[in-house]
């Protein structure tokens, strides 16, 4: 598989690897494992939220007036 990048990306992850001291290869991995990671997490939390809100809908009600 091949990644087309612009110059500028090309640039920050060259950046982003030596800052790391990393190959461009294992920061452009981590760097989606990472995203995929924070989208999970957020979408967990996310759901976990909606149905607290849900659950507890009365007592906060109760607590806003």
């Amino acid at each position: 598989m091949t990644l087309r990048l612009t110059d500028e990306d090309e640039q920050a992850l060259a950046l982003l690897a030596d800052a790391q001291g990393i190959s461009k290869q294992e920061a452009t991995v981590r760097a989606i494992r990472d995203a995929a990671a924070r989208r999970v997490h957020e979408d967990v939390v996310r759901e976990l939220s909606t149905k607290a809100r849900a659950r507890y809908a009365d007592v906060l009600e109760r607590l806003g007036r």
